[in-house]
């Protein structure tokens, strides 16, 4: 739902509809609203504004008649005209004709929702791939900038690679992960996102081809589509994505790179088992391919630990290894790294500082102060033990509400389970149904456009309670939209 920072005042005498047009009226004439900008729908902005369609399409036709606004049946309504230019002889700057065409392409439609109404309080969150705010570090945050309010403060910038201090203690936990790594391989990124995006403009080339696991999270990006590559994917079996195809795919697509989320996969939660693991970098070894692996749910297991990282059995310098504290201590922090040659950790250092001259020194002082006082390990078992107990009553609620309706795999970590439901019916009409009854989803086909009949189910931010009755009110909705 479409989301502003004013409301009309149903107790003033002027009538809502009138508000309603002074409000969009300023927003043209300020250029906010610019030429060509298209109008969100009647529909939306009466659920915006809680007023009646009615209110709306009053105020629209005001502003119609006043040459501001123009509406072109299903192309919608748009921004022809503002104050200004109905004032003077030249043409107003039409600004949407650059956003369109802009090097970067938007975000799906359905994204856009996603992100708008992950803003909504009232709305159960079952697809949000973050932390609950019950689950982040509040009290040991405080504690942390307190340590740090005692001591030296950086305010400047960081060198190219980010504060050495911060890359001494990575040195000493990628160490416990099995990866071996000195300063001089790490570089510190404002977050997992970051990462590859250094890597789509500083080692690829325009026209490259991206293996990745089917379903992957890189669909649901245009990190690397925004920068003239394509992405092909290899199925998954159980034990993840399935090695025995890497090559064939490499030869037919002439690819430039793998990327891989071997640990709690975004979106199905498969594990990639030990075995595979050691294949995949074997076989990529043989045949030239260097792999980007994601690793942000790497510490996120229950009951034993996951496996070691596709970087720990890389010998040859062939794996670009992805960390970050986003979905452990707090995706607000914004710190993340990347450990590689030396070589590339150069070059990718060398465009972090052409585009933001370095992540903030604040932030990656408190980062290093987590590994320093011990309060990271000590808060990943809290969390463990909380994603865990999430992970169980999502599953208990599945098996009551979805048992014959919907098969799902059974996570060992992370923060999703992969809901194929056994239906046939259109997945973006079940979104906004269910939207509209105050649960967000995040849809199969964001990840895979051939996944219509699955669902990314998250049970890492909503609160337990939410969980059971979002998960109940889903299974409802699907059982109405069947008949």
């Amino acid at each position: 739902m479409e989301r502003f920072d004013w409301q009309p005042n149903a107790l003033s005498p002027i009538p809502l509809y009138k508000q309603i047009e002074d409000y969009i009226k300023e927003k043209i004439a300020n250029g906010e609203w610019t030429i060509g900008m298209k109008l969100p729908s009647q529909r939306t902005l009466a659920d915006a504004f809680k007023v009646n369609r009615s209110t709306i399409v009053t105020a629209l036709d005001e502003l119609a008649a006043q040459g501001l606004i123009e509406g072109k049946g299903r192309q919608g309504t748009r921004v022809i005209n503002n104050t200004w230019g109905l004032l003077t002889s030249s043409a107003p700057l039409n600004w949407n004709s650059y956003v369109d065409t802009g090097m970067h392409y938007p975000n799906l439609p359905i994204i856009r929702e996603i992100n708008r109404a992950e803003f909504d309080p009232n709305i159960i969150r079952l697809g949000t791939g973050e932390l609950s705010s019950e689950l982040l570090p509040q009290e040991k945050t405080k504690h942390i900038m307190n340590i740090l309010s005692k001591q030296y403060i950086p305010l400047g910038y960081e060198e190219p690679k980010g504060d050495i201090l911060l890359r001494e203690q990575l040195a000493k936990y990628l160490q416990t992960l099995g990866i071996q790594a000195s300063t001089s391989s790490i570089l510190v990124v404002s977050g997992g996102i970051q990462a590859l995006q250094l890597i789509s403009m500083g080692l690829l080339q325009k026209g490259a081809t991206i293996l990745v696991e089917k379903p992957s999270y890189l669909y649901s990006l245009n990190i690397f589509q925004s920068a003239g590559m394509r992405l092909i994917g290899i199925p998954m079996d159980q034990d993840g994505m399935q090695s025995t195809l890497i090559s064939k795919y490499k030869k037919q697509f002439f690819s430039s790179l793998l990327y891989t989320i071997p640990s709690f996969h975004n979106p199905t939660g498969i594990l990639m088992s030990e075995e595979r693991r050691k294949v995949v970098v074997a076989t990529c070894n043989e045949i030239g391919l260097p792999i980007v692996e994601d690793g942000v749910y790497q510490d996120l297991w229950f009951g034993s630990p996951s496996s070691k990282p596709l970087k720990a059995y890389d010998r040859s310098g062939s794996v670009l290894y992805i960390g970050s504290m986003s979905k452990t201590i707090s995706p607000g922090l914004r710190i993340g790294w990347i450990v590689g040659p030396e070589a590339v950790i150069n070059r990718l250092a060398d465009i972090k500082m052409q585009t933001d001259y370095g992540s903030s020194s604040l932030s990656q002082r408190a980062a290093a102060q987590w590994f320093l006082s011990g309060l990271y390990e000590e808060h990943l078992d809290c969390i463990r033990q909380q994603l865990q107990i999430r992970r169980d009553i999502a599953l208990h609620a599945l098996e009551k509400h979805f048992a014959h309706i919907a098969t799902w795999n059974v996570p060992e970590g992370g923060f999703y389970i992969w809901l194929h439901i056994n239906l046939r019916f259109s997945m973006q009409k079940l979104f906004y149904k269910v939207l509209q009854a105050g649960i967000l989803l995040n849809p199969g086909n964001l990840y895979d456009r051939h996944a219509e009949q699955h669902l990314r189910i998250s049970y890492s931010y909503a609160s337990l309670h939410d969980i059971e009755r979002g998960i109940e009110k889903l299974a409802r909705i699907i059982q109405e939209i069947k008949q």
